[in-house]
């Protein structure tokens, strides 16, 4: 995984400073770092979380989607946030509503190039909900499903036959080769996956989204291990691939967010960010699949959101085709007033 020392908005591969001086931005030739500002934009289309890419040119030099990202200006830009959202608009035509600050990526090393070749760049990754309707003027960018680069965290059709016929095994194999100028960590290789996916006896928890891509990186199992040219990537022969990879590091920032929004539903009404501003129990229900993975039991879920006091009925319905009349609702404002954590606190379950 990398830093964004290279991220490109455009395809060309030139460097967060290079693409700031050609829009106009000034850089000093002195500056050794570089603060690069990357956005995770989540939306669900159609019962599937998507997240905003920027595609790369038909003659890029690495033709990998990325995150919409741009450089933070300190003469041009008052705020980091307000950087990101001039940015965001500026790649995408996209106004940004909910916004919250992921975590800082600044690791030397993550690049398959030298950080002395470039300013070394510390990105700092955000999360922002938008509603797809919302982003109907998208003016450049595409929607693409985040399992599209996460196919194991999809679990709404149960356990991604992947896992166990092609990504445990490897793992497994990994964690028994003697381990040769590695970190100390507080816990063994089996160990980990072990606990990062769910195996023998433990559960599998739907946040550790970032916990299991750095376990596949380190394994070099994923396909940027084997771009950085990782010793581990080197020891495996032709391998299939697991989930679309990214430009630089923008699949483990993504992976940051996913975990982020999975977590975050749970104690704060963020799924309402998402949700039109009238819909019915079933499109949220589904909404919240799409996001956390697993399919959920359909009455226990209606009753822990009407109970929760989270949703209120609109006094209209919205007609089905083939199907009964659903009540229509709408997010309760109040709850927040009520109580300190109005999450949706579901289980796993089918029904």
């Amino acid at each position: 995984m990398t830093t964004d020392a290279h991220s490109t908005h455009n395809g060309t591969g030139e460097s967060v400073g290079e693409y700031a001086k050609r829009r106009g931005r000034r850089v000093e030739a002195t500056q050794s770092v570089e603060i690069g500002l990357n956005a995770a934009i989540v939306a669900v289309k159609d019962d599937e979380p998507v997240v905003l890419v920027i595609r790369p040119d038909a003659d890029a030099r690495t033709p990998l989607d990325g995150l919409p990202f741009g450089p933070f200006s300190p003469t041009e830009h008052r705020t980091l946030e307000m950087g990101l959202r001039s940015w965001v608009h500026e790649q995408t035509g996209l106004d940004l509503g909910y916004t919250e600050q992921l975590y800082t990526f600044g690791d030397r090393g993550r690049h398959a190039q030298p950080d002395d070749v470039t300013p070394h760049v510390v990105s700092i990754g955000y999360l922002a909900l938008t509603h797809a309707s919302d982003a109907q003027g998208l003016q450049s960018g595409a929607w693409r499903s985040w399992y599209h680069f996460f196919p194991w965290e999809d679990w709404r059709r149960g356990k991604p036959e992947m896992l166990d016929a092609e990504i445990i095994p490897r793992l497994k194999e990994w964690a028994a080769q003697p381990r040769r100028n590695q970190p100390v960590r507080p816990l063994m290789r089996d160990e980990r996956i072990r606990v990062c996916f769910g195996l023998e006896g433990a559960s599998w928890d739907e946040e550790k989204v970032l916990e299991r891509y750095e376990l596949l990186y380190e394994a070099g199992l994923v396909e940027e291990s084997q771009r950085d040219g990782r010793e581990a990537a080197r020891a495996w022969g032709d391998l299939p691939r697991y989930g679309g990879a990214m430009r630089f590091d923008h699949r483990r920032v993504l992976a940051t967010a996913i975990g982020r929004v999975r977590a975050k539903i749970k104690y704060r009404p963020v799924i309402f960010e998402l949700m039109p501003p009238e819909f019915t129990l079933f499109e949220l229900q589904k909404t919240v699949e799409a996001i956390l993975g697993p399919h959920l039991h359909k009455q226990n879920f209606r009753r822990l959101v009407e109970s929760a006091g989270l949703v209120e009925p609109t006094g209209e319905v919205k007609t089905r085709t083939g199907g009964r009349p659903a009540k229509l609702y709408r997010f309760r404002r109040e709850v927040l007033l009520e109580r300190p954590a109005p999450g949706v606190r579901v289980k796993q379950g089918r029904g």
